[in-house]
């Protein structure tokens, strides 16, 4: 009986010796895991942040390949410039500055393309600038003919320069009486609130009758720029083109495009003269441009398992270059 019980109590002794083992062993493993998980997350933020630092290597390099263009091309840029070669995938594991075990291997590459911001209609020239405000008439008709170019509703076109002068301050309060409104200005209802800023594209989707097929429409026609600025005629595409101009096809702007292949404009008069000799004009009151001040930049960095996609705007001035934002998707 005695022996019964000791070899019993020797059974209670195992199972809860197992039973701490387990335990122990459970608690060491959890710790471990939280320690790998923490050293995961380490290493993913320092990942990240040096695509930032290598991304901001390759803004550089597109800053100074802008800048030497302008010197170049003494103010005219065209679409085949130098600045408009895409940079193809590069392995940069030779430049990056990094601990690498031994047997380590990892991919580090970089690979972007720069656009020309002025290509492309700018937003913010529906609205007048200073003053009481308003819609810029000459803008407004450009962008309505800019729609009905896509086959989209060109009705669109004024609610979207309401909103966009109404961000900016237009129609905030009653006009006062007696004031007289520009012959090249429409004015804007007053409004209460506060308007949403049109800041990229897709904010189109806040105005009614935009959707996503809209939008997918203008993403490469269309930009929302700090300032407003006229389009470059060197660069921009055949349906813009055809919107600057009085009745004017796509097929014949298409014609321009081709043409200035061979000869670039030297100057707005030079483009103005040459769309004269069909017997067509530029919209009334519209300005154009021959060179541009600002681009857009789309990257992609690859740093082992991080991957970088952004866009950027860089602005370019005689006194030298910057980088106005960079968004990543």
């Amino acid at each position: 009986m005695k022996q019964h019980f000791l070899r019993r109590q020797r059974g209670v002794a195992v199972v809860t010796a197992l039973l701490l083992t387990t335990l122990a062993v459970s608690i060491v493993a959890s710790l471990f895991w939280q320690q790998q998980v923490q050293v995961r997350s380490m290493e993913n933020q320092r990942l990240h942040f040096q695509t930032r630092w290598i991304l901001r290597g390759g803004l550089d390099l597109v800053r100074l390949v802008l800048r030497q263009d302008m010197y170049d091309s003494k103010n005219i840029t065209r679409a085949d410039g130098i600045w408009a070669t895409p940079l193809a995938e590069t392995r940069l594991d030779q430049f990056v500055e990094r601990e690498r075990l031994e047997g380590e291997s990892f991919d580090a590459a970089i690979s972007g393309q720069t656009y020309d911001a002025q290509s492309r209609y700018n937003l913010a020239n529906l609205a007048i600038e200073g003053g009481t405000g308003g819609i810029n008439k000459a803008q407004l008709a450009v962008f309505r003919q800019l729609l009905q170019n896509l086959q989209l509703n060109p009705a669109l076109a004024m609610p979207v320069a309401t909103q966009v002068a109404r961000s900016q301050g237009a129609g905030m309060l009653a006009p006062q009486q007696g004031g007289q409104t520009p012959e090249n200005v429409i004015p804007v209802p007053a409004s209460g609130g506060q308007p949403l800023q049109l800041m990229r594209v897709e904010d189109l989707l806040s105005v009614a009758g935009f959707n996503q097929a809209a939008i997918e429409k203008l993403r490469d026609l269309v930009v929302v720029l700090p300032e407003q600025t006229k389009v470059n005629v060197n660069t921009a595409p055949a349906e813009l083109l055809a919107a600057l101009v009085v009745g004017m096809s796509v097929s014949e702007a298409q014609n321009i495009v081709v043409a200035r292949k061979r000869t670039a404009f030297i100057s707005p008069d030079n483009f103005k003269d040459y769309v004269k000799a069909f017997g067509k004009d530029l919209v009334k009151d519209l300005e154009v441009e021959v060179g541009s001040k600002y681009f857009l930049v789309l990257s992609r960095v690859r740093l082992d398992r991080a991957e970088l996609l952004s866009w950027s705007l860089v602005m370019r001035e005689p006194t030298g270059t910057r980088v106005v934002w960079i968004r990543e998707i």
